[in-house]
């Protein structure tokens, strides 16, 4: 079993609901699941839509890193996400990222981790280092929390 950890968000309906019931269905993959507390963002990419819901997921996976992939993505239809081409960045119910997949770095053509995204995103730092505060970058070896420490503050707030 290798420890993962996921990021939540969602910006359609109750996203908060939305999380803590895709936090439900995802411990079923996922052995000793802790989620983070809720954080609300601005959306960063594509500013005209709603405020996100965010949170990060931790867990121990027996599955590979596409098979995960494709277990969160199952979850992800279930909670009826719809991907638009038109605007990759736009309004969802639900989205899972695969953030860090123990140690391992992976670049397939639809998987990366860790997530592309993530030493740019407080939304997602900030609930990843509440759950696990020491966690270090495994592609550069930098801790995340001194990459947080550089990005600026991005509309951040917590929710509870």
């Amino acid at each position: 079993m290798i420890q993962v950890f996921l990021g939540l968000g969602s910006n359609l309906g109750d996203g908060a609901r939305t999380l803590r019931s895709a936090f439900s269905e995802l411990s079923s993959c996922l052995a000793e699941a802790r989620m983070s507390r809720l954080y609300g963002s601005k959306a960063m990419y594509d500013a005209d839509q709603p405020d996100f819901v965010n949170a990060a997921v931790s867990g121990l996976s027996g599955l590979s890193p596409l098979e995960l992939l494709d277990a969160v993505h199952e979850v992800e239809e279930r909670f009826r996400r719809v991907r638009d081409p038109r605007r990759p960045k736009g309004p969802r119910t639900l989205d899972v990222d695969i953030l860090l997949y123990g140690d391992m770095v992976v670049s397939e053509p639809k998987l990366a981790i860790p997530h592309a995204g993530l030493r740019e995103r407080r939304f997602a730092l900030e609930p990843l280092l509440e759950l696990e505060p020491g966690l270090v970058d495994p592609a550069s070896g930098e801790s995340y929390s001194a990459i947080l420490q550089k990005l600026p503050p991005q509309g951040i707030y917590l929710l509870e």
